[in-house]
């Protein structure tokens, strides 16, 4: 209810205030489990894939999110759980299989989930190297994958800004790439490594961006 409350009220407005330019909408299936995989490049990343999707998309938050307390933390859990997210605790060592765990959840029931294959937000601009959780939800799941691209996003909230500014951002959402019956055979790991990489390259296709190459690690204070 929070959820259908919130979005009948926030996309209009957040649309009304930033004015995205919006490209690619007809790729996102309208109904069954779908990935979107994005790039990441800003916090707010997260409320612009929603808030322009044609349907709900599921990400997952830090748990410290939900569980502070006062107003303060009242009002932050209402706002998470109100886009959709659901809470990992990204510091116990068992969250990335816990993550996969809540996806595979969320896509087995029809929903649309969310996901960076970088793991976490480039602070230099690059697109770093897919990290290949994406492929085995995909693969899994045996849903397609569409490949996003933000653009202008860090400008938004940059990495320790509180508040958002009113920056021009553009989504690009590309053609979804199946994966059903491609990897028959093939070993998982190789299957998974080949999957990401395309998937990354799409999403390079969408944003222009240099590619890293390389793994991007999560700062200490992230």
């Amino acid at each position: 209810m929070l959820y259908d409350v919130m979005h009948a009220v926030l996309p209009p407005v957040l649309k009304a205030v930033w004015r995205p330019t919006v490209r690619g909408l007809e790729h996102v299936p309208r109904e069954g489990g779908v990935i979107l995989a994005s790039n990441h490049l800003s916090f707010a990343d997260s409320v612009v894939i929603p808030t322009v999707a044609p349907r709900k998309v599921v990400f997952l938050a830090k748990s410290d999110y939900f569980t502070g307390t006062g107003l303060k933390g009242l009002a932050s859990r209402a706002w998470f759980e109100g886009m959709g997210m659901l809470p990992v605790d990204r510091d116990d060592t068992k969250a990335a299989l816990a993550s996969l765990d809540i996806a595979l959840d969320v896509l087995g029931r029809g929903e649309a989930f969310g996901i960076y294959p970088e793991g976490t937000r480039s602070r230099d601009g690059r697109l770093y190297r897919g990290r290949t959780g994406v492929a085995h939800l995909a693969l899994t799941a045996g849903v397609p994958v569409v490949p996003v691209g933000l653009s202008g996003t860090e400008r938004l909230q940059p990495v320790g800004s509180n508040l958002p500014r009113v920056v021009k951002v553009s989504v690009a959402f590309g053609p979804p790439l199946d994966f059903a019956g491609r990897f028959d055979g093939v070993p998982a790991g190789r299957a998974r490594r080949e999957a990401t990489d395309e998937i990354m390259a799409a999403i390079a296709a969408l944003t222009g961006q240099v590619e890293a190459g390389v793994y991007n690690e999560r700062p200490v204070d992230a």
